[in-house]
């Protein structure tokens, strides 16, 4: 009988210690995720950085604009979930916002209107929620693309002198689907 009692005493110490490894495996593994997750986040603010103090030398960006313009990406998950497609979403709409400057930036080397550029970042900047509350789901999804599409201006043609406007192209794609749905039809 006391081997028994012996027995089942050394089971359960066992099976204690085995959860407790698997416990302490689960929160390790918790704490890793959070970690990466934090270091990615960190990534995307650091990157956005960088590129606002690039922007700011190439005097397109007035230098109290861009804590301003950082706030995006500080801002994301004050009301968003920590999620991996949140993440994903704050990586895509902060490379958004850089590469259009970007090309826009490139357009001015072509045209030379810097000055209407950087009066372009200002009107974004102004238009920038002011609360912490405000950067919420509504303001990352529909309000921020649209606001970075307003930093676009009209695309170069292919001799450089005229310019032709993106919804001009929309436009005449529009009017051949039109028409190609009526000749179908």
């Amino acid at each position: 009988m006391t081997y028994v009692v012996f027995l089942a005493l050394l089971l359960l110490i066992t099976l204690l210690g085995t959860y407790l490894v698997i416990e302490n495996n689960r929160r390790n593994a918790r704490e890793a995720e959070k970690r990466l997750f934090n270091s990615r986040v960190a990534e995307v603010t650091t990157h956005l950085k960088s590129k606002l103090n690039e922007f700011c030398e190439a005097k397109i960006i007035k230098p109290k604009y861009v804590a301003r313009i950082q706030v995006i990406a500080s801002n994301f998950f004050v009301v968003q979930p920590h999620t991996d497609e949140n993440l994903l979403y704050l990586e895509r709409i902060v490379d958004s916002f850089i590469t259009t400057v970007n090309s826009e930036l490139a357009k001015t080397y072509v045209t030379g209107e810097r000055g209407k550029l950087s009066e372009q970042l200002s009107l974004f900047v102004a238009d920038l929620p002011y609360g912490g509350i405000e950067y919420n789901r509504t303001f990352y999804y529909e309000i921020l693309p649209s606001l970075i599409k307003t930093l676009e201006s009209a695309e170069l043609s292919s001799n450089g002198d005229d310019y032709i406007t993106t919804t001009d192209i929309s436009s005449d794609s529009a009017e051949q689907d039109n028409s190609i749905n009526s000749n179908i039809a």
